[in-house]
């Protein structure tokens, strides 16, 4: 699906031509370079209106009814939208909307659930888990015992039989299901149940899938989870930010993690925002999109395997892709180097069992733009030129100049 574009204004431009031209140059850049970052996407014009909107102003710390501020009754109505909106959408109980992003999302949840010190069970880094699923860099590894669990070496598929036995082991409080890069669907009826085994409380880390589950395209793990955290960017097409989905029993638990103990102020523009999204993701338009998707991805997968390189799980359930170049004679950072030269942007990944570094790509933004199979097959065949260098960098970047030029993100 395609987006309209909105005519921008001169007002930066008289005002601050220096910054004018790095906006400017950000959107060519975005037009006409193939934007194949998982976590990316476009979002609509009137998303983009809302955060630019006059509610950037309001300072609301706080809930709707219960400010910190006076004049927030507008912005109240706001945000209770954005909140009914995402319930409806996700069939949950509560939702909080004012987690800045996913991070922030899961720190909350954590501080709803948690005291440091206790024991988490989650998907290791090296498998796909994210920095808060107990990085020692992060808040997560220094203030729980994260005992991480892996994949299976010869499928790259979850390895559901060491969940268990560590659940059981281990005993923890809580435990994490979600991952930043992998590529399949994600048995939460089976975490629900080791998480009931184990006396924990189950976390849902959906910030990658959340828009494939608000279109139709991927489960749910709302019906599971005893808390959902997820982002509003990505293959929801919403602004960058975080969220919060539980049961009417964590409500007021959630609420506070997020304020005052984790966050002040709401920012208000963006929450307008997330509830454009949100209606967005509930038309029929917006599922028939996150099933393209998915279609895209596959034969994105397939034509990368048929290419040569080791794509990981064998495919696709989802938007994401993980695949190792090496089999074509380059390794993961220099293949993104090279694909970069070509106008061709994606980013690099752990790989399972494994020091080198792999892809990550995704097909939100290209399917965003109107993409669809075919263009997909062009895609993986070109990326294979370039990483057997049997294309210049150059040539490569016409090439991608000429399809993108087809599929302009923001027409007009």
């Amino acid at each position: 699906m395609s987006v309209v574009h909105v005519p921008e204004t001169d007002v930066l431009r008289r005002q601050d031509p220096e910054l004018a031209e790095i906006l400017y140059g950000e959107r060519e850049r975005q037009a006409t370079t193939l934007q194949l970052v998982a976590a990316e996407n476009f979002t609509s014009p009137a998303v983009l209106a809302a955060l630019g909107s006059s509610l950037a102003n309001k300072y609301a710390e706080g809930y709707p009814g219960a400010r910190h501020h006076g004049g927030c009754e507008i912005v109240d109505v706001a945000e209770r939208i954005a909140v009914d909106r995402a319930k409806a959408l996700f069939g949950a109980d509560h939702a909080n909307v004012q987690a800045h992003s996913g991070s922030s999302a899961v720190l909350a949840a954590y501080a709803a659930l948690l005291r440091p010190g206790d024991t988490v069970l989650a998907l290791g880094l090296p498998y796909g888990g994210h920095l808060t699923h107990g990085s020692p860099a992060n808040f997560s590894g220094r203030w729980f015992d994260f005992v991480p669990y892996g994949v299976d070496a010869e499928t790259g598929l979850i390895d559901y039989e060491q969940v268990r036995t560590l659940a059981r082991t281990h005993r923890p409080k809580a435990i994490v299901c979600g991952s930043i890069a992998y590529p399949r669907h994600i048995d939460y009826a089976f975490f629900r149940e080791v998480a009931d085994e184990a006396g924990a409380h189950l976390i849902a880390d959906a910030a990658h899938p959340i828009g494939l589950v608000a279109g139709g395209a991927a489960p749910s793990p709302v019906p599971y989870a005893d808390v959902v955290c997820a982002t509003t960017h990505k293959v929801l097409r919403g602004p960058r930010g975080g969220m919060i989905l539980c049961g009417s029993e964590l409500a007021e638990r959630v609420d506070r993690a997020v304020f005052p103990f984790t966050q002040g102020g709401a920012q208000m523009h963006t929450i307008a925002a997330k509830a454009v999204a949100f209606g967005e993701a509930a038309t029929p338009a917006f599922a028939a999109y996150t099933h393209q998707v998915v279609a895209n991805a596959r034969v994105l997968a397939a034509g990368l395997a048929a290419e040569g390189l080791h794509v990981t799980t064998g495919g696709t359930d989802t938007h994401l892709i993980t695949a190792d170049p090496a089999p074509l004679g380059v390794d993961g950072r220099a293949a993104r180097g090279l694909l970069a030269a070509a106008g061709i942007v994606l980013d690099c990944c752990a790989l399972p069992h494994a020091h080198d570094r792999g892809l990550r790509l995704g097909t939100a933004a290209v399917t965003t733009q109107g993409m669809r199979e075919g263009e997909m097959a062009r895609v993986s065949a070109l990326m294979a030129r370039v990483l057997r260098q049997e294309t210049a960098a150059q040539r490569a970047r016409a090439e991608v100049r000429e399809l993108t030029g087809a599929f302009a993100p923001y027409p007009g």
